[in-house]
């Protein structure tokens, strides 16, 4: 037996050698395990990213070429340092930071170590990159934004994180994804799918041609055009108007749930968010601190809704048949409960209707209807309990479900909200504030313009979305199926002729558009910040609801200026000048759009921070533009009257 021993070792050693061959060069050659062969180097092309549209054509974001110069560091041979960091534009130190960084996230694999390089730098860059080993270029594509505004909707792009990589193995390290806005709510539609291409090396690390012919190559899936719902005119428009304002504005189509335009100010050009500048200009807008550019009040600022809140006490006190549309409350500038006394505007001894009521909007109207509402069964944590259950049917109070990547909750409180605060025993008088839309509730512009549209409809709205069309795709039912409130659809024209009166004789009444009925109601509510830990009353924030026209309406809006004094000083011309510009295409209160472009409020929000003395200013306090600026605006608003005729 032993004769045969070494004969029997030679064969078993060449089978297992022959296993090993097959399984290289058969099984091991699949594409699953060509990204752990280091003979092979791999190189990804990026696909176009899609194309987005307004609701009208108008091409907002295209997309232009990009060079990134890519490293793999453990190919990299020793290199003329300064010369490579000049044609870079870098410093040594830079360098080195860039190497390492690459280095620690894998030696092997490539990563971005200079992005966006100009086609100027890439030409003189191109002829000289074989002396530098273990670099290489690659072509992607950059956005371009055809427009200078809606900075807050479109987004950007920016690179992905450690974290995002390992949650999203298809990202790698220097790819590019949608931070805000549209570009990060639809990245998986926009990004398209990445192609590769497996290239093979000889043994001295040189590029011998494409392994197996491109067998296990793939080819780039572009991404898919999106149109989105926002009127670019519109949202230019509204832009201009809330300048050197801070605050929110949302349009939103009542029939649809589209949204028309979504204002957050102060914003910026979304071109400042592309290319090598991006990391600076960023940084530059995030640690503002003051104006807070990058913060989307149209979707996060959270505010007290003020009297627009009037209106949904009045709906659900209908509803809960606590009052009637006839039912008088007499005022007398203001309401008494216990030793209290909650003010208002209203002539001593003026008896108020439903109608009335919102037409002066007045306090002790609505106090009467709250408490009514929470004392109907004798027991307010009950009573609270339903007024939370019918505001909530409105879309208040919660996330909206919509397509959009930021939001806030805002606050409709109930009895479980209450309960540390009042343990034991619950009047409707401690909550008292919440009638005229102060206390514990608290909205944000998107939710009081859906509120809006849900009136304009009488009963229901569409979840607020801000995709219209998705190349070759329908869209999800969330956003096509009307969702239904808890409120009679016969208890909305009371309320709907109390908003129509606002502007007919009412707290709007020189805000009024001839020949379209708009329904709208006006909102001043008390402004607090924190100081270095102090309390400061500033001055009021100007809120306005509306929609039109009565019938059939095109357009539901809600606009929210910090420290605008009262509802008609800046928030309903506003609002009345953007339903003009919607339905009409042009602008006849010429009043009204010089009122608003001449004026600033830049002062107010200065005053917490200049450390000197101040007081609330509730009188009217105009701090004027120069005319340099008014000129300015007025030719924005020019060009964009210029466009439309051109358009029609």
């Amino acid at each position: 037996m032993r004769q045969f021993l070494l004969f029997i070792s030679i064969i078993v050693v060449g089978l297992i050698f022959i296993s090993r061959l097959f399984y290289l060069q058969v099984y091991n050659s699949e594409a699953h395990s060509l990204f752990d062969d280091n003979a092979i180097r791999k190189v990804y092309d990026y696909p176009e990213r899609g194309f987005v549209y307004d609701r009208n054509g108008k091409l907002l974001v295209a997309n232009q070429p990009s060079y990134d110069v890519m490293v793999i560091p453990r190919e990299v041979e020793p290199l003329d340092t300064l010369e490579f960091c000049a044609l870079l534009k870098i410093n040594k130190d830079q360098f080195i930071d860039k190497y390492n960084k690459a280095r620690h996230y894998s030696p092997r694999l490539p990563s971005v170590f200079v992005s966006h390089l100009s086609k100027e730098d890439y030409a003189v860059l191109q002829e000289k990159m074989r002396k530098f080993h273990g670099f290489y270029i690659q072509k992607r594509s950059l956005r371009s934004y055809e427009t200078n505004i809606g900075a807050n909707v479109l987004g950007d792009l920016g690179e992905v994180n450690n974290r995002t990589i390992e949650k999203h193995p298809y990202y790698k390290m220097g790819d590019l994804i949608g931070k805000q806005g549209i570009e990060a709510s639809y990245e998986n539609t926009l990004r398209g799918v990445k192609g590769i291409k497996f290239i093979q090396k000889d043994r001295f690390n040189r590029n011998i041609g494409p392994y197996k012919n491109g067998e296990y190559d793939t080819i780039p899936e572009p991404g898919k055009d999106i149109t989105i719902t926002i009127d670019e005119t519109l949202q230019a428009y509204g832009e201009i108007l809330m300048k050197n304002k801070r605050g929110g504005v949302i349009a939103i189509e009542p029939a649809t749930g589209e949204i028309l335009a979504m204002v957050a100010a102060p914003t910026y050009d979304p071109n400042l968010l592309v290319g090598r500048d991006r990391s600076k200009n960023f940084t530059k807008l995030y640690n503002d601190s003051i104006a807070k550019p990058l913060f989307n009040r149209s979707l996060q600022g959270v505010y007290e809704p003020g009297s627009p809140f009037k209106l949904m006490n009045a709906l659900i006190g209908l509803q809960e048949g606590v009052i009637s549309p006839s039912d008088i409350v007499t005022c007398y500038r203001g309401y008494h409960y216990g030793n209290r006394f909650m003010k208002c505007h209203c002539a001593y001894g003026t008896r108020n209707n439903l109608v009335a009521g919102i037409q002066h909007s007045c306090n002790a109207y609505f106090a009467t209807v709250y408490r009514k509402i929470l004392d109907r069964n004798g027991n307010a944590s009950e009573g609270i309990d339903a007024w939370s259950h019918h505001a909530k049917s409105f879309g208040l109070g919660e996330f909206l479900n919509n397509d959009l990547y930021v939001g806030q909750k805002g606050r409709i409180p109930d009895r479980e909200y209450y309960k540390f605060a009042y343990p034991k025993t619950f009047y409707s008088t401690y909550t008292i504030s919440n009638a005229i839309g102060q206390g514990e509730v608290a909205t944000t512009p998107i939710q009081l313009a859906n509120m809006a549209a849900a009136i304009a409809n009488r009963g229901h709205y569409f979840t607020p979305h801000i995709i219209k069309h998705i190349e070759n795709e329908t869209l999800p039912d969330q956003f096509t199926k009307p969702k239904h409130t808890s409120i009679d659809k016969a208890h909305f024209e009371p309320v709907i002729e109390g908003m129509l009166q606002v502007y007919r004789r009412g707290t709007a009444a020189s805000l009024q558009v001839k020949d379209i009925d708009i329904c709208g109601k006006t909102g001043t509510v008390e402004n607090f910040t924190v100081v270095d830990s102090v309390k400061m009353q500033l001055t009021d924030h100007s809120i306005f609801l509306a929609f039109a026209p009565k019938d059939n309406p095109k357009i539901a809006i809600s606009v929210f200026v910090e420290n605008g004094y009262w509802g008609s000083r800046y928030a309903g011309k506003i609002a009345s000048l953007m339903i003009e510009k919607y339905i009409k295409g042009y602008i006849t209160r010429t009043d009204l759009e010089d009122f608003v472009l001449k004026h600033s409020l830049e002062d107010e929000y200065e005053k917490p921070y200049s450390g000197k003395p101040f007081s609330i200013n509730r009188g009217a306090v105009y701090q004027v533009v120069d005319d340099k600026e008014y000129a300015s605006l007025k030719e924005k608003v020019k060009k964009l009257e210029n466009a439309n005729k051109l358009e029609d």
